[in-house]
């Protein structure tokens, strides 16, 4: 035997279990709804942002390094005091830095290919060479005299 579930009884009873949903949910929004008292008209706050403008041109001037002062540019390719050179021409043997120009100064060091020295001193005609004084841009106690048939004129770095 089955029985019939729906009828009038369960719907009238859903009906009313909904009602009284309806009525408890409105009563509870009611209690934590703002007081009436407290909104009002607030203007909105508004930013304004300006378009954009054209920025003008402006030429850079150079500015003089005062402890540049009075230092002469080696031309390229040229080695000169204040200028750049790398090692050259060792076939990969290095170069004796020494503490004197010419070949019977004591050697201090070997500088190896394509290492960078910056000239500080010279030139000095020593045993049928031209010696520079170089010094390492990162490392001073890396200095000494160096021939120049080893050395390639660089830019500075």
């Amino acid at each position: 035997m089955k029985r019939n579930l729906v009828n009038g009884w369960v719907i009238l009873g859903a009906f009313g279990v909904a009602i009284i949903l309806v009525v408890l949910s409105l009563i509870g929004f009611g209690r934590t709804a703002p007081d009436a008292t407290e909104i009002g008209f607030k203007p909105a706050e508004l930013t304004i942002i300006p378009g954009p403008t054209s920025t003008p041109r402006v030429t850079p001037t150079p500015t003089p390094d005062p402890a540049m002062v009075g230092t002469v540019t080696p031309e390229p390719g040229t080695i000169a005091v204040g200028g750049y050179v790398q090692i050259a021409g060792t076939d990969g043997d290095g170069l004796r830095l020494r503490a004197t120009a010419g070949l019977d100064g004591e050697p201090l060091f070997l500088g190896y290919d394509a290492e960078v020295f910056q000239v500080r001193d010279g030139p000095q005609i020593a045993d049928n060479y031209t010696w520079w004084y170089l010094v390492a841009p990162y490392d001073e106690t890396r200095a000494g005299w160096a021939a120049s048939d080893f050395l390639e004129a660089i830019p500075s770095p």
